[in-house]
């Protein structure tokens, strides 16, 4: 017997999609904006297969994801984002998104609890990342296994660590109060005091991908706080660097789909977003996108080699820290000032 939360789901289901949104002598436009990097596979794989079943014709709007977010709640004209769990938290906070109806998502119950609602009655994750610990396996003999072994004196001049306004600059301020013993949402002061004790380690501090990847290639620095999309191109520059196994466990990324409020072709979203998490479109993302690419739906199966690189698996999507992007926000200005009169600007 059904379950009749899934027989909702079948029942909202189905009236959406014998729902005409669009006419067949009328094709609409249907907005995605996401970052423009990956349309090689968006094309292919979830566009024309979605402009084909819905007889719409898809159009991007690229960029950065906060001129993006401003321009879909100021302006509109968007049907679809694509964020950051930071900037999707962002524009919840604003007010710019629908919430979601998953009972109209017929793949919604394929996906992990950690991606259903992650901010929220708001949009599904649609990948899985890692922030953690990349070295060199080769300048140490005593391997990383804690987030506090940062503060090892052995690691003087060592580590290239992200700037504060990247996605992992407060994330090693909560893992600084926690070496200190003490919760940095409660007591900023201790962790910030920590901060300041792991400055003789880091040799620079970087802003992208691309700047971690030259530190760690030239040598410059052996360890690094990193995003595993940004591991291919490290590894391929210094083979012997791998992640550290961490006790506390890596930060689980997430980039998410939400609908603008003032969206125009809502129900179709709605579609799309069920299309873009289902089985096979997550296994083909997985497949051809890599790394930061790890699927959120559970029923998809992978090669030891395809998973290799990619967060995959109830073990590894349970072993992650979440990322409280709501607490997080509202201590940035602080922590920010604060951080700044550790490391200057």
């Amino acid at each position: 017997m059904l379950h009749s939360t899934s027989l909702l789901r079948a029942s909202a289901v189905a009236a959406l999609l014998v729902v005409p949104a669009v006419s067949a002598q009328a094709q609409e436009t249907f907005v995605v904006s996401n970052w423009g990097y990956s349309n090689d596979f968006y094309e292919p794989f979830i566009f024309e297969p979605f402009e084909k079943e819905h007889n719409v014709k898809v159009v991007t709007e690229t960029g950065g994801a906060p001129e993006r977010l401003n321009k879909a709640r100021i302006r509109g004209g968007v049907d679809v984002i694509l964020l950051t769990d930071k900037f999707s938290q962002i524009g919840i906070n604003q007010g710019a998104f629908e919430t979601i109806d998953d009972t109209k998502l017929s793949n919604f119950d394929e996906l992990y609890d950690a991606a259903k609602n992650p901010q929220g009655d708001y949009g599904p994750a649609y990948t899985f990342g890692r922030y953690g610990i990349v070295y060199d396996k080769t300048r140490t003999d005593t391997p990383i296994t804690s987030w506090c072994d940062l503060w090892r004196e052995d690691f003087a001049g060592a580590i290239a660590m992200p700037a504060f306004n990247t996605t992992g600059g407060p994330l090693t301020v909560m893992m600084a109060g926690k070496c200190a013993g003490s919760d940095a949402f409660e007591d900023p002061d201790t962790a910030f005091a920590k901060m300041a004790e792991l400055k003789p380690n880091i040799v620079k501090t970087f802003s992208s991908g691309s700047e971690l990847t030259n530190l760690l290639s030239t040598g410059e620095a052996f360890i690094g706080l990193a995003q595993d999309y940004a591991f291919p191109a490290i590894q391929a520059a210094n083979p012997n660097i791998g992640w550290a196994e961490l006790s506390e466990g890596d930060f689980r990324m997430m980039n998410t789909y939400n609908i603008p409020k003032n969206a125009k072709h809502k129900e179709l979203a709605l579609a799309f977003i069920d299309f873009s998490i289902s089985m096979q479109a997550q296994k083909d993302a997985a497949i051809e996108l890599v790394s930061g690419s790890g699927p959120v739906n559970k029923t998809v199966e992978l090669t030891p080699e395809q998973a290799s690189q990619l967060v995959y698996g109830e073990k590894a999507v349970l072993s992650m820290q979440p990322t409280p992007y709501d607490k997080l926000l509202e201590v940035n200005d602080d922590w920010e000032s604060r951080w700044n009169e550790v490391f200057g600007r």
